[in-house]
């Protein structure tokens, strides 16, 4: 039950905010704040205050859920809080373990004085929410260190350490010890008020307040425009101005304005969708309660690209690993990318050398099976081949300890297949990382037929342990994320065959906020992998005409070999940039012609449509069959894995927003135009008529 606890020391009132599990300053909990608040206020013994929290933690700042709540005349919010602090008479400090942040932090900037253990962190994360920080933090934190350290601050929405705060001028003290009890002593010790709001505003050392236009108008071109993203980060560029600018009064008003139109937004209301989305992860319908494994010691089949990047990831969350490969170059590769990559870290300052030697130390390269006897899960990153990974896991479930779990990073392939030569099919899953493994935040978590719930829950576990937001799909062709690809790619070289330059297309993409586009994707991950996928799938991977083959032909996979739709030259974006080359535009004028596909015009409309839409339909027929537990968990698929901007909320969270009544039309529209491969999914032409939506079918589909 939620409460603030009230205990009196020395003449000091002790609030502990007790609101589990992040004491959130939820409408209600504001509402028992504010009385106790009041209640010391009124109490003439009480010559101060001090804020702490319970459950280890300060405060996660405000429930997420009460942005979509309309507040009432009566309601109380954490503004009336900090209005109650601020007309107060007496001093307030906080005394900070854990996190501050968002509305604790801002609680904390209300108050005079501001103590903080070591493993504190403060941070007001709003931007992440498409929001900016409403409870005066726009206006209380310049004042405190500068309006261009606060922009910093606050723009990049991340947590900082409290020596970290302290060094910034967030925090006044780092203490050791019980912080509750310093922070009393030290309010005893300074019985004044000092308000942040009375300060004076400024930007920075040696900067005039008269510099503000230009420093604004600065940071306003640093960030995203406001349709690619940018949106919040405007409205809080115009907040911190009116710090600067306007009377501290005037300036909060300014922010709440602000704060109300960015909560009305539709980038926000995307980027609270993916919030929610990601809690719902974990959460499998009819899954029986189980207790994971303990992982303590990985192993990975492969030391190719993605082998190595695995190990690396095992390695940053302290679990030690073996990598099994008998090719000599291979290995001596893999080496020279891990020690690489720690170093790396250790000129950027994130790692010490011992804490890189460490590291590295902690991956130990053989080609000797044997080396795996007292691993607890053996992830294989071999050739795409089922053949032959049947043939490694049928040595692994000769050679590993019985309680080991076996799991392949297939990107595509039959989980069940795999699971069929081994003793241990309810040990067996899929672990899809993202390339490259140590960055990309997804992990598919594909769940075969006789998967066991202990087996699920560890993953769930470890994939935690390895910083991977982690979505559950069923075992299907390509999963969620290339099962959907796939039609993306296909939209794609379909209208490339019909006239439409590559470089062209793949700027639609890029302007709707894609970090790339189809083709440039294409050329990263190998068109060598599609034509072979092709080769075993041509149901999923197909084309009206021979483009993909005559590529591979000519020695033109992509990145690897500088040239592919693309061509590459690493003195252009060091061989990363895609320059576009006339010699691919022809050959897919020749190959269209010779298949008889027509050339037309397309405007941009329509190629954002038909990428974006294939990946739309496609996700209704994974809902409808299974393979997605959630519209949710595809848009975290597509955020996470395949950089679908963040601020549309992911492909079925833009249907929905959009109307799935407008995107059936449309879906039809192209089913006549240019085949039956364009149909509405059944799922989408049922929501669509009865004007439900994914969130809304999902949602039933989860509490079923």
């Amino acid at each position: 039950m939620a409460q603030v606890h009230v205990n009196d020391r020395d003449g000091v009132r002790v609030l502990t905010l007790d609101n589990a599990p992040v004491n959130a300053l939820s409408f209600a909990f504001s509402a028992l704040l504010l009385s106790a608040v009041q209640a010391a206020e009124s109490d003439a013994s009480v010559k101060a205050v001090v804020i702490t929290g319970a459950n280890g933690i300060f405060s996660g700042g405000a429930d997420v859920n009460d942005f979509s709540t309309e507040p009432t005349p009566e309601t109380k919010t954490v503004r009336d809080v900090l209005l109650a602090i601020e007309a107060s008479n007496k001093p307030y400090a906080v005394a900070i373990d854990g996190n501050a942040l968002g509305g604790g932090l801002e609680l904390s900037l209300t108050c005079d004085y501001r103590l903080a253990t070591p493993k504190s962190k403060v941070g007001l994360p709003e931007i992440k929410l498409g929001l900016l920080p409403g409870a005066g933090g726009t206006q209380r934190l310049p004042r405190l260190i500068g309006a261009q350290a606060a922009l910093e601050f606050m723009l990049k929405g991340s947590t900082h350490a409290a020596e970290k705060a302290k060094t910034l001028g967030v925090i006044d003290e780092v203490v050791d010890g019980d912080v509750v009890a310093a922070a009393v002593a030290f309010i005893n010790e300074h019985p004044v008020k000092r308000r942040i709001s009375a300060m004076k505003p400024w930007i920075a050392k040696g900067i005039p307040n008269n510099a503000a236009p230009f420093i604004v108008s600065q940071a306003h071109k640093m960030v995203p425009k406001e349709q690619s993203g940018g949106f919040a980060a405007h409205k809080l560029i115009d907040a911190v101005e009116a710090a600067v600018t306007l009377p501290f009064a005037f300036g909060i008003a300014r922010e709440a304005r602000l704060f109300e139109e960015l909560v009305r937004s539709a980038p926000s209301a995307a980027l609270r969708h993916i919030f929610f989305a990601e809690r719902e992860l974990s959460k499998v319908p009819g899954l029986a309660a189980a207790e994971p494994l303990e992982i303590k010691k990985a192993g990975v089949i492969g030391a190719g690209t993605m082998g190595s990047g695995i190990a690396i990831t095992f390695a940053q969350a302290g679990i030690p690993s073996v990598v099994i490969d008998s090719n000599y170059d291979a290995v001596e590769k893999a080496k020279q990318t891990v020690f690489g990559m720690f170093m790396y870290q250790v000129q950027k300052g994130k790692l010490t050398q011992e804490q890189a030697w460490k590291l590295g130390q902690s991956i130990t390269f053989t080609d000797d099976y044997s080396a795996l006897d007292d691993v607890d899960v053996v992830i294989e990153a071999v050739f795409e081949s089922m053949d032959v990974k049947k043939q490694v896991f049928a040595k692994l479930d000769e050679l590993c300890k019985p309680s080991c779990l076996l799991a392949s990073n297939t990107s595509t392939l039959d989980i069940d297949e795999m699971a069929s030569v081994t003793k241990r099919p309810d040990k067996f899953l899929g672990l899809h990382f993202f390339v490259p493994a140590n960055i990309m935040p997804l992990l598919e978590i594909v769940r075969g037929k006789d998967t066991s719930a202990q087996t699920l829950a560890t993953a769930f576990k470890l994939g935690k342990a390895l910083r991977k937001t982690s979505v559950l799909s069923a075992n299907a062709f390509g999963f969620i994320g290339n099962r959907m690809v796939f039609d993306y790619a296909g939209a794609a070289g379909a209208m490339a065959e019909e006239g439409v330059s590559l470089a062209r297309i793949d700027g639609v993409a890029k302007a709707f906020g894609f970090p790339m586009g189809p083709f440039a994707m294409g050329d990263l991950s190998g068109i060598d992998v599609a034509w072979h996928i092709g080769k075993a799938r041509p149901d999923v991977v197909s084309a009206r005409t021979d483009v993909i083959n005559r590529l591979v032909e000519m020695k033109r996979l992509g990145q690897k070999t500088m040239a592919g739709y693309f061509k590459y030259d690493k003195a252009v974006g060091k061989g990363r940039e895609p320059i576009p080359d006339p010699e691919v535009e022809a050959l897919f004028a020749e190959a269209a012609a010779k298949a008889g596909v027509a050339k037309h015009e397309i405007d941009d409309a329509e190629i954002l449509d038909r990428l974006i839409l294939a990946l739309v339909n496609r996700g209704a027929y994974l809902l409808e069959e299974g393979v997605a537990l959630r519209a949710g968990d595809i848009d975290i698929v597509y955020v996470y894995g395949y950089g679908f901007p963040p601020h549309v909320g992911g492909p079925m969270w833009y249907a929905d927003a959009r109307g799935l009544k407008e995107v059936h039309a449309r879906l039809s529209e192209f089913a006549k135009k240019y085949g039956k491969q364009w149909e509405p999914a059944p799922l989408l032409t049922e929501l669509a008529r009865t004007g439900k939506t994914f969130a809304l079918y999902t949602k039933e589909l989860a509490h079923a």
